[in-house]
């Protein structure tokens, strides 16, 4: 083998359909784009979901339940994952800012500290909301929490 004599694979590449080039090539005229309607036309491009005309899937389905829009989305950490992460990045002072730096939530996610496992740490905690639970936990250690 050699750089001479190197080819594609059998198949795969294809020549191009050159269309609008004239009666003689088979797609002139209308280019392959039919007789008249919007789809004819440069620029015309089919709404997602559309089918035709007529009702589409997404209307024929039924819609069910209630989303509330001025629903708080919470990032839960439990009592757990907090021991843990105070003694994987050595810190007792647990603040929002230092949850973002080390990568454990999203910069404008809500903190709620859950009380799912134990503590055994005395740890100053900042989030958004706490349960009774784990508030009573954190303090019984020691610890304390504020809520931003």
């Amino acid at each position: 083998m050699q750089l001479h004599n190197l080819k594609p694979a059998k198949g795969s590449v294809k020549k191009n359909k050159r269309v609008g080039r004239g009666q003689g090539s088979g797609r002139g005229g209308t280019s392959t784009r039919g007789h008249n309607g919007a789809q004819s036309r440069s620029g015309y491009s089919r709404k997602k979901g559309f089918e035709g005309g007529g009702v589409t899937l997404i209307q024929r389905t039924p819609k069910r339940g209630f989303k509330n829009i001025n629903r708080v989305e919470y990032v839960p950490i439990n009592l757990t994952r907090l021991e843990a992460i105070s003694e994987k990045f050595g810190i007792t002072n647990i603040t929002l800012e230092a949850l973002v730096e080390n990568g454990i939530v999203k910069k404008n996610d809500k903190v709620k500290i859950l009380a799912n496992g134990s503590l055994t740490s005395k740890l100053e905690i900042s989030a958004h909301a706490c349960s009774e639970k784990a508030k009573a936990a954190i303090e019984a250690q020691g610890g304390t929490i504020t809520l931003a």
